[in-house]
């Protein structure tokens, strides 16, 4: 006899994987193709569904769209959550400089997977999206803001600004350039400047 709920349960696992699989397609091709160039077929193809199944999950593309954001956004808390294992903000923050350098390939070749496409987003007529994406970077300010303050330097919400602009400037060269060696380089300039702080001498700007 089959156990009806284990059935549901399985049936509602399935679904999950699914959906998952889609928001992590999604969220790859969307970056490497950009929103106006990423079709359903696209999306489907990568995670090696039917389009049908696309279109019972995720109506348009917009819904797409934000999948994409909440998975780069479920893929940062995924991160922050490991490197918060480590009992020193200082080294909590360079094992995130060091997650960047460690993605300077695809940086090279696409750029920031959320900056490229908040930027995408906000040459757009129709809004909401663009704000969509400025929440993941806020959680990754946010996260950087209070490692800085774990330290005890001044002014945290400056210096994790700074940090994420860092990165924001460095895949937008390498990506510019095709140079993965722009990562690498400015990567080790972000480590050493957050060698450098320290909450008498702390400065804005890395040097």
């Amino acid at each position: 006899m089959t156990d009806s709920k284990g059935s549901g349960a399985g049936s509602r696992a399935t679904a999950g994987s699914k959906r998952q699989r889609l928001m992590t397609a999604t969220a790859q091709v969307v970056h490497r193709q950009g929103v106006e160039r990423t079709t359903i077929a696209d999306i489907a193809r990568a995670a090696d569904v039917p389009v049908g199944n696309v279109y019972y999950y995720f109506k348009t593309k917009d819904e797409l769209v934000a999948a994409a954001l909440t998975e780069h956004a479920r893929q940062l808390r995924t991160l922050t959550d490991r490197l918060d294992a480590l009992p020193d903000p200082r080294d909590r923050l360079k094992g995130l400089v060091a997650a960047w350098v460690g993605q300077r390939d695809v940086a090279a070749r696409y750029g920031c997977p959320t900056g490229t496409l908040a930027v995408e987003l906000d040459k757009r007529a129709e809004g909401g999206l663009d704000l969509e994406a400025g929440k993941v970077i806020r959680l990754l300010l946010d996260w950087a803001e209070r490692q800085f303050g774990a330290l005890g330097l001044p002014d945290p919400a400056g210096l994790a600004l700074t940090l994420v602009g860092a990165y924001q400037g460095m895949s937008l060269l390498s990506n510019a350039l095709r140079d993965p060696g722009v990562m690498t380089s400015q990567g080790d300039r972000l480590l050493a400047w957050l060698d450098s702080l320290d909450a008498a001498s702390a400065v804005s700007h890395p040097g």
